[in-house]
C-alpha cells in the first residue's frame, strides 16, 4: 500500500466530528435535509460583520500596489503592528509588531509553534476533553501528547498537571473558551496554573511553554475571558477570525509571543521559518489587510446566547446533566448511559446527529454544536427527550 502505516491508523481512528458530519450528509440524502437535525460541526451560521464585507470590497476594487505579491513570511509589517496594538489594549501586554505572526488560521499558528518548539520525543500536555486535532498536530512535529484529565466541571487540575510534567515536557495547550465544553477558565485558576508551571520549570530545568488556543475568546457569555497572554510569560497565543468574524473558510489567524518569553526572539524566528517550510509561505494577503483594522470587532453573540439558553434548558428539563457554557458554541452533556457511542447511535435513530465524547478524550459525554438555526434546536429537543426516556 502506498500510504504510511501511521496515516492509515490515523484515518481509521479519524475525527468523530468529521465522521458524524459525513453521516449527516448521508442521512440528508436518505430522509431530506429538513428531517435531519445536525449538531456535529462548529461551522458558524452567522454572516461576517458588514465592516468586513465593506473592507474586502474596497480592497478588491482599489487594491494597493503589490497586494498580491509575496511579503515577509510573518506577514505584512503594517498589519502585524496593527494587530499588536489591538492585542496590547485587549490583554494589557505591551506587544509590538515583531511579536506577532500572521498565520493560516489558528491551526496554522499551533503547528508553526509546535514545529519551532519540539524535538522528537518531547511531550505536550493536553487537557481532556480536548479538540482532537491537537493530537495530530503534536505528532506532526515528532512530539508525544500527554493527556491530563480536567475536573468534574472541565476545569484544569493544577496538581494533576504538575504531576504530569517531566524532563521531556516542552509545552501545554490551553483552550478557553473550550471546545468541546464551552467552559471558560477563570483568571484566578490560570494564575494558580502559572505558579505551578513556574515551579515545574524550575524542577525540570527548562521553560514550559503555554500554547493558548483562543479562537472563541470573543464568543463569550460571561463578563470576562482572560487571554493566557496576560497571565503566562512563556506563552504563544494562537487565534483566528474563524469564529469571532465568522470566517472559517478564509483561514486567517495569528500567533503572538509574549515579549518576555524565554528566548522569545529566537522562537519568533523559528516560527517564521516554520511558516515557510511547512508550506504555508504566508497568510492570505488580502485577508491580512481586510482584518487588520477589525481587531476590536466581533459578531453579535446574542443569537448564540439564545441558542445556548434554549438548548441548555431543554436538556436539563429532559434530565440530562450539563455544565452551562461560558463561551464558544458547544454543550457537552453527560450521556445517560456510560457507552456514549451507543447513545449517539440511539440519537441517530431520531435523526439527531451529535459527536460522542470519546472523540474528545472524555467518554460518557457527547457534544452538540449549537451554531444552528433556532428551529433545529426546537425540533431536536423532543427527540433528545425521547432518546433519554427510552432507555
Amino acid at each position: 500500500m502506498p500510504i504510511s502505516t501511521k496515516i492509515r491508523g490515523f484515518i481509521e481512528n479519524a475525527s468523530w466530528i468529521r465522521r458524524m458530519f459525513e453521516k449527516a450528509i448521508e442521512l440528508k440524502v436518505q430522509h431530506g435535509a429538513d428531517s435531519v437535525l445536525d449538531f456535529t460541526l462548529g461551522n458558524p451560521t452567522l454572516e461576517p460583520p458588514q465592516a468586513f464585507v465593506d473592507r474586502l470590497r474596497d480592497l478588491a476594487a482599489n487594491p494597493p500596489p503589490g497586494l498580491h505579491r509575496y511579503m515577509p513570511n510573518a506577514g505584512f509589517p503594517a498589519v502585524r503592528e496593527a494587530v499588536a496594538e489591538a492585542l496590547g489594549r485587549q490583554t494589557g501586554v505591551a506587544l509590538r509588531g515583531e511579536h506577532v505572526l500572521m498565520t493560516v488560521g489558528a491551526a496554522g499558528a499551533l503547528n508553526v509553534a509546535l514545529k519551532a518548539l519540539l524535538d522528537p520525543g518531547d511531550e505536550v500536555i493536553v487537557l481532556a476533553p480536548y479538540f482532537v486535532e491537537y493530537l495530530f498536530y503534536i505528532d506532526n512535529h515528532g512530539g508525544t501528547a500527554r493527556v491530563v484529565e480536567t475536573d468534574h466541571a472541565f476545569l484544569p487540575d493544577v496538581e494533576a498537571i504538575g504531576r504530569a510534567i517531566g524532563p521531556q515536557t516542552k509545552a501545554i495547550i490551553l483552550n478557553s473558551p473550550n471546545n468541546p465544553t464551552g467552559v471558560v477558565y477563570p483568571r484566578a485558576l490560570l494564575e494558580r496554573l502559572a505558579a505551578g508551571l513556574g515551579a515545574a520549570a524550575g524542577r525540570v530545568g527548562h521553560p514550559i511553554y503555554v500554547l493558548s488556543d483562543e479562537p472563541y475568546r470573543k464568543i463569550r457569555y460571561v463578563d470576562e475571558v482572560t487571554s493566557a497572554l496576560s497571565v503566562f510569560q512563556d506563552c504563544v497565543m494562537c487565534t483566528s477570525h474563524s469564529k469571532d468574524l465568522s470566517l472559517p473558510g478564509e483561514r486567517i489567524g495569528l500567533a503572538a509571543v509574549h515579549p518576555e518569553a524565554h528566548d522569545g526572539h529566537e522562537l519568533l524566528g523559528a516560527m517564521t521559518f516554520a511558516i515557510r517550510t511547512l508550506g504555508f509561505v504566508n497568510a492570505p494577503a488580502i485577508l491580512q489587510l481586510a482584518v487588520a483594522g477589525l481587531q476590536d470587532l466581533a459578531i453579535d453573540v446574542e443569537p448564540y446566547r439564545r441558542r445556548r439558553d434554549l438548548l441548555y434548558r431543554g436538556l436539563v428539563d429532559a434530565g440530562y446533566e450539563c455544565v452551562l457554557p461560558g463561551g464558544a458554541f458547544y454543550l457537552f452533556p453527560r450521556s445517560p448511559i456510560p457507552d456514549d457511542v451507543e447513545f449517539v447511535r440511539r440519537l441517530l435513530r431520531e435523526l439527531v446527529l451529535v459527536v460522542p465524547g470519546s472523540g474528545f478524550g472524555r467518554g460518557g459525554h457527547f457534544r452538540l454544536s449549537y451554531c444552528v438555526d433556532l428551529e433545529v434546536i426546537e425540533r431536536a429537543l423532543p427527540a433528545l427527550r425521547r432518546a433519554r426516556e427510552g432507555l
